[in-house]
């Protein structure tokens, strides 16, 4: 059967063609100006980090970020979108940042995890990203002081926590500064343009969890391989033609596959949270912002009412408990962690209050950190 032939557009008239050339040339010069302001711009930033620098004061601060673009979306007034505004202000204002201080940011890797691109997404494509084959090498690494700072997963909205990274806070001296929510859609990767011969299909454990219905249904047969990061199985399927790995576009582009099949996970808003991490020294706790969450982890006596005791201090002071977790204590006395995420900032009375009252009830109590909460 032949395809229908297409009708062809139609070619530009004289006065079109001289209009797009006219138009042309004032995006040339527009981009001229651009281009001679944001250098201008980034002396400034190279001044200010020379400032920064003398007092020892931090190069990076998040809050003065947020403030600037949200500054700058307040006085846009289109046709960009504010979403647009934020992305081009945040990249600017990353080089600006890495001309004062490149900032050194552990994530999982390699190339084309979706730790990366939660990394990127909150410090800019100009910070120098190390490459981490583990979650406990990014906490070490940071506590280490080869990276000022970490991303790592915490929570996923289908999948729910990551006890790893849970577990690696007990012991770690850092705190958490930030997070991303991140919309994560997972997609089947494969040297071939199809589902056709795969044995095999590779990806971080939490990702085929979030899409094992769509494996069952598709790829039933196929084994399912747990890697270190879906870009570890990204590069391990570049190289054997029967296997497949999920992953993200960034990872498909990165090893050279095709996205054989698109958003493969089993629900559709299926976000991830990450957590950004520093020691003290790097960064102190973040001012309170206005939105923000505080995330504690304590123990309790085992007795009866202890965890019920927990969260009276909440209530009585109205602060809201936003997320709570248990993880085993590991000593073999059936002893547990409770990890908590509550909303609002140390700073505020009735959080201050709240935590003191829990201080006093608990056999163990450590503040991972507070900071803004991600839209």
């Amino acid at each position: 059967m032949t395809a229908p032939s297409s009708t062809p557009a139609p070619a530009p008239t004289p006065v079109q063609s001289a209009a797009l050339a006219n138009l042309r040339v004032q995006i040339d010069s527009i981009d001229q100006q651009l281009l001679s302001l944001l250098n201008q711009r980034a002396r400034v930033a190279e001044q200010v980090g020379e400032i920064k620098r003398v007092e020892g004061s931090p190069f990076f601060r998040p809050d003065r970020v947020a403030q600037v673009i949200e500054k700058i979306q307040h006085a846009n007034q289109g046709p960009l979108l504010n979403q647009h505004v934020a992305s081009i202000w945040r990249e600017i204002m990353s080089a600006c940042l890495a001309l004062e201080a490149p900032q050194r940011v552990a994530v999982l890797g390699p190339e084309g995890t979706f730790t990366e691109q939660a990394a990127i997404e909150y410090f800019g494509s100009a910070a120098n990203l190390i490459y981490c084959s583990s979650f406990d090498e990014v906490f070490h690494a940071t506590a280490a002081g080869t990276a000022q700072f970490g991303v790592v997963g915490i929570e996923n909205s289908t999948e729910g926590v990551v006890t790893r990274t849970l577990d690696l806070f007990l012991r770690s001296p850092v705190h958490v500064v930030g997070e991303v929510s991140l919309l994560v859609r997972h997609n089947l990767l494969r040297q071939a343009n199809t589902l056709s011969g795969v044995e095999v299909v590779m990806a971080h454990p939490q990702a085929l969890a979030q899409c094992q219905g769509w494996l069952f249904e598709h790829l039933p047969h196929a084994e399912r391989r747990a890697v270190s990061s879906n870009a570890e199985g990204a590069r391990l399927a570049a190289q054997n033609p029967n296997w497949a790995a999920i992953g993200s576009e960034r990872a498909a582009a990165q090893f050279g596959l095709y996205i054989v099949s698109h958003a493969i996970q089993d629900e559709a808003y299926n976000r991830t949270r990450f957590q950004v991490i520093c020691l003290p020294q790097t960064m102190a706790m973040p001012p309170a912002s206005g939105k923000d969450c505080t995330s504690l982890v304590v123990s309790v006596p085992n007795r009866p009412g202890a965890v019920h005791d927990l969260l009276v201090p909440l209530k009585n002071n109205g602060v809201s408990m936003t997320r709570f977790e248990s993880r085993p204590a590991k000593s073999g006395q059936w002893e547990y962690y409770f990890y908590i995420d509550m909303a609002g900032h140390p700073s505020q009375a009735h959080v201050a209050t709240a935590l003191q009252e829990l201080q006093g009830l608990c056999a163990y109590f450590k503040v991972l950190g507070a900071y803004p909460v991600s839209e």
